[in-house]
């Protein structure tokens, strides 16, 4: 299948990546042509590690490079396509816009999907005349190591695009975690904030260093849910299962949960706390050679993880 990636920045050059991946022929276009060289070098820097680790499915990285190709011309990125990717800036405005002109600019049978984290797609395909196609393919980044993907529909999706994009994102070796409604923060955020929350009260209210809350998911709860997620993870730790859980250790949870109902503001006091222990860290130089480091840790435990269920089982 032809696909087109709207927007090259840190999100849809990783698109692209994934979809050539899989076979597919990419288009690239971006509002600022001169986004595309930058995108595409990052890409050709980032295929030879992806085949170190045998995560590009047998093929090299100028048969990945060779399905990729960039244009000025946003006609162009979307002749003959069957699925538009856009990951324009998190503006309504701008997607509203943009969304207007895939959908008249695409052929009508083409998947229009965004990559938006924070805006619900009623927000700005409304009155987009084949909002039917539209919807969100929001992706944990970067999604060539990252497989998690949000599919969102919009109030007026039809059933049919939900299905496809799924089918699609699954044929990319995604795992596509297909919604029912549009909700604020989707599914992944909401979980990832329920934490955030409690990590930064945590902090706040002195119980814990900065330091002892990461040391407590990177070494401790992030080993299972690597492999496993929360429901699993109670079904495994009783006995007779997850109701037995539940009625063992409800009641912990639930004495919890009133000290929970309070926020502690991210951006006040408590941030002097932790980007002083982060900065002792790491220093803001370092930054961008800490994300590479990042990116190559989740590389080899992506390559891990597909050893281990070849090996051990899903």
């Amino acid at each position: 299948m032809k696909t087109a990636v709207i927007g090259s920045g840190f999100i849809g050059r990783a698109w692209a990546i994934t979809f050539a991946r899989a076979g597919h022929e990419v288009a690239l276009w971006d509002a600022a042509p001169e986004a595309l060289p930058k995108a595409l070098a990052f890409i050709e820097d980032v295929l030879p590690q992806l085949a170190a680790n045998d995560l590009l499915d047998g093929a090299s990285p100028s048969e990945i490079r060779a399905r990729m190709r960039a244009t000025a011309d946003l006609g162009e990125a979307l002749a003959d396509v069957g699925y538009v990717q856009e990951n324009a800036p998190e503006k309504v405005e701008v997607k509203q816009a943009l969304f207007a002109e895939l959908d008249r600019l695409a052929p009508p049978e083409a998947i229009l999907a965004s990559s938006t984290s924070a805006l619900l797609p009623s927000t700005f395909v409304e009155n987009v005349p084949g909002r039917a196609r539209c919807l969100v393919c929001h992706p944990i980044n970067p999604p060539y190591l990252i497989p998690a993907a949000e599919v969102c529909p919009s109030p007026w999706t039809s059933p049919e695009t939900v299905q496809k994009a799924a089918a699609f994102l699954r044929s990319c070796g995604q795992a596509p975690l297909v919604m029912t409604r549009e909700i604020d923060g989707f599914i992944m955020n909401r979980l990832q904030g329920a934490l955030l929350e409690e990590a930064f009260r945590l902090v706040a209210d002195g119980v814990a260093t900065v330091e002892d809350v990461d040391m407590g998911l990177r070494d401790g709860l992030a080993l299972r849910w690597s492999f496993m997620g929360p429901f699993e993870t109670i079904d495994l730790n009783a006995p007779a299962g997850v109701r037995e859980y539940a009625e063992r250790y409800q009641g912990i949870y639930s004495n919890i949960f009133p000290s929970t109902q309070r926020r502690v503001d991210w951006a006040g006091p408590v941030m002097d706390t932790i980007e002083a222990d982060r900065r002792a860290r790491l220093a803001a130089d370092k930054l961008q050679e800490r994300q590479i480091w990042r990116d190559r840790r989740l590389m080899a435990l992506l390559a891990h993880k597909r050893r281990a269920a070849k090996d051990i089982g899903e």
